[in-house]
């Protein structure tokens, strides 16, 4: 069996556990029947002993195994290819997620659709902006409705990039959303309602020059780019050498750059030469999401 899930960048700006995409920049899982269980991990935090268990994944994988075999239990040998940078708000739980709900179904032979997939996926992850693009591949909006999501998918085209600026360190999610009031203001939801609505309508008719001013929110980005004060400047740079929006991935700490494919390079050299600490990442967009075959 193989399985392979793509990052995602959720948020984008105002778009608050709302909106994201999915990124081509991929999570591989390679799973056998075996005698005795056994885990091997390449790539991403295949040196960090926690990640190098792959708890979280082991863990969904057998309970949803166990579920769709009336509590069968089986032994298998995982090889993970791990390619998402770790706890920099790529995805990377999402995509854990994600793709051991898709391998449990491939190893009881379970026929499955990627909206089960995506409601499954709800029970572990309550906010749909990163597992519905890790799913669905391209641009979506999602929201919850009683315990299922209801998204919207466009595809992106192959003449956009993904510019990435990874830092040197993280960002907790739980540390990021404490940060967050408990109350706003009228003036900062309708600024952050409206350029969300905006955003969404740029992305469904393809008009990318615009998303700079969309791309704006008053809600949570601001707040948590001061856990690291130098993603200011990160933000303005990319905006000035030819992002067309540019904005907190997730909860951080990596910062999502959107580029023509023309643009891309350059927009990637001027980061490198000017962050040098962090690492610089240039990948196309996902309309694929999760894919599984037996």
């Amino acid at each position: 069996m193989f399985i392979s899930v793509p990052a995602t960048s959720a948020n984008l700006g105002p778009g608050f556990d709302t909106l994201g995409l999915a990124i081509d920049l991929r999570n591989e899982i390679v799973i056998k029947p075996a005698r005795f269980h056994s885990v091997s991990t390449k790539g991403e935090g295949a040196d960090n002993p926690k990640i190098k268990k792959n708890s979280l994944f082991l863990h969904i994988f057998h309970e949803q195994y166990r579920k769709l075999t009336d509590g069968k239990r089986a032994t298998f040998r995982f090889e993970f290819t791990n390619r998402i940078p770790i706890s920099r708000g790529l995805g990377s739980s999402s995509a854990v997620i994600v793709s051991a709900i898709t391998a449990a179904h491939l190893a009881a032979g379970v026929k499955y659709n990627k909206r089960k997939i995506l409601n499954t996926a709800l029970r572990y992850e309550h906010h749909p902006d990163n597992i519905t693009p890790a799913v669905m591949g391209g641009f979506n909006v999602a929201c919850l409705e009683g315990e299922r999501v209801y998204s919207k998918k466009r595809r992106l085209p192959s003449y956009l990039r993904a510019v990435l600026v990874v830092p040197d360190r993280t960002i907790s999610t739980n540390r990021s959303r404490n940060v967050l009031p408990k109350m706003y203001t009228k003036e900062e939801v309708v600024y952050s309602l409206s350029r969300a609505a905006y955003m969404t309508a740029l992305f469904m008719s393809e008009s990318w020059d615009l998303l700079r001013i969309a791309a704006k929110d008053k809600i949570h980005q601001e707040r948590r780019m001061r856990m690291m004060p130098e993603l200011f400047e990160v933000q303005k740079t990319a905006l000035d050498h030819g992002a067309l929006m540019s904005t907190l991935s997730g909860s951080g700490s990596t910062f999502f750059n959107l580029a023509y494919a023309d643009d891309a390079k350059k927009l990637a050299a001027v980061l490198a030469e000017r962050f040098p600490q962090f690492r610089i990442m240039t990948h196309g967009l996902d309309n694929v999401g999760v894919i599984g075959k037996s």
